[in-house]
């Protein structure tokens, strides 16, 4: 399959580093988006996104998260801006938990420099933290957090470069496809191309109703506290990593160091789910801050200071909570990349990548097959 052209709808994480793959081999993109990227109605934003090796997900992610790396430091070389910042990371709870059980599976399956470390040893090295005694921690030196806003803004700026037209404030109405190309409708027009990629987050399942994709849209917030000043030395990024917490069975928690003078916080998963992104709730109110200070007082307690802002952001979640990067079954020129469940921003650059292979016919570094449509079925 030769692609000279292709469509990307949707330009946030993924989609945005799609078109910058694309544009770079050469591709001639045209790309879409319902607003003006980055922006904070989707799933790519709220200033910091962990990203870590150790992946208690599963092992599989490891060798796709490392190729993220090297792409987020080629970019970042490029961009001639930070966009991360490695402050280490700590999974924490109990040893045979889902986080710090399959933290160390991953990082001895593939070789990953860890500590193990006792709950008074977490407490011992990291002053912000208040390890609960029958916790224990798994320490990976690479972890750290990226810079959302700023990482989407550099992909579509390399994009720009290589030749790419991106349109904001134009979502995609429909498409099609034929053995020659696709079509993508817009309300200002019509795009023809060799190639499309549906990188449409929260809004995917409306792209593709003939796949009937067993998606679930999940409302998340994500607070920004507000520490005292004396706090904050025990909460710097030179001092504290960011931190996943198994703070009951398979229920979590993450905190980041201080940034900006913030700690952001939040709870992964346990949000309501709406039938549309148009249904979210987007207001925040007590009682969605009211468990995560809690938990924060709890786990965190130098970190709980006053709310200074919160967001409402959107995971996009597959029943096996595992990514979509696929081939239509049916349009081999269509490739879906979407639904990341909730940890996908980390894997953007390579997600990007992979997508762009698929489009184009290359090899990919990764077999996507554990990321197939046909699963569902």
């Amino acid at each position: 399959m030769l692609t000279r052209s292709a469509v990307v709808v949707g330009l946030g994480a993924a989609g945005s580093a799609a078109a910058y793959h694309l544009a770079r081999r050469g591709v001639r993109v045209v790309g879409l988006d319902r607003f003006a990227p980055p922006h904070a109605m989707g799933s790519s934003h709220g200033r910091t996104r962990i990203i870590r090796e150790a992946y208690f997900e599963h092992p599989l992610y490891v060798p796709l998260v490392r190729r993220a790396y090297e792409l987020w430091a080629a970019l970042r070389a490029e961009a001639g801006e930070p966009l991360l910042a490695i402050t280490g990371g700590l999974m924490a709870g109990p040893l045979d938990g889902a986080l710090v059980a399959g933290a160390l599976r991953s990082a001895r399956e593939h070789g990953l420099p860890h500590e193990l470390l006792p709950a008074r040893e977490v407490r011992a090295r990291f002053p912000a933290f208040a390890a609960e005694d029958d916790w224990v921690g798994l320490l990976e030196p690479r972890a750290g957090m990226l810079f959302p806003e700023r990482c989407i803004a550099a992909h579509l700026e390399g994009a720009r470069r290589a030749g790419a037209e991106l349109r904001t404030e134009d979502p995609a109405l429909r498409w099609r496809a034929d053995d020659v190309g696709v079509l993508v409708e817009t309300a200002a027009g019509a795009h023809r191309a060799d190639a499309l990629v549906l990188a449409a987050g929260a809004w995917t399942a409306e792209l593709l109703p003939e796949l009937a994709l067993p998606l679930e849209i999940e409302r998340q917030t994500q607070h920004f506290f507000a520490p005292a000043p004396e706090a904050l030395p025990a909460l710097d990024p030179a001092r504290c990593p960011i931190a996943i917490w198994e703070h009951a069975r398979d229920r979590f928690f993450y905190s980041f160091p201080a940034h900006e003078g913030l700690v952001k916080c939040a709870v992964h998963h346990e949000g309501e789910t709406a039938r549309s992104p148009e249904a979210v709730r987007r207001e925040v109110r007590e009682d969605d801050v009211a468990p995560v200070r809690a938990l924060l007082e709890r786990i965190v307690p130098r970190a709980a200071g006053p709310v200074r802002e919160s967001v409402v952001c959107l995971y996009t979640n597959t029943p096996d909570h595992h990514f979509v990067v696929d081939r239509h079954p049916s349009h081999p020129r269509v490739v879906v990349a979407s639904a990341c469940s909730g940890h996908g921003f980390k894997f953007a650059s390579a997600v990007g990548e992979l997508a762009a292979d698929l489009a184009t016919g290359a090899r990919p570094r990764f077999d996507p097959a554990p990321f197939a449509v046909a699963r569902f079925r």
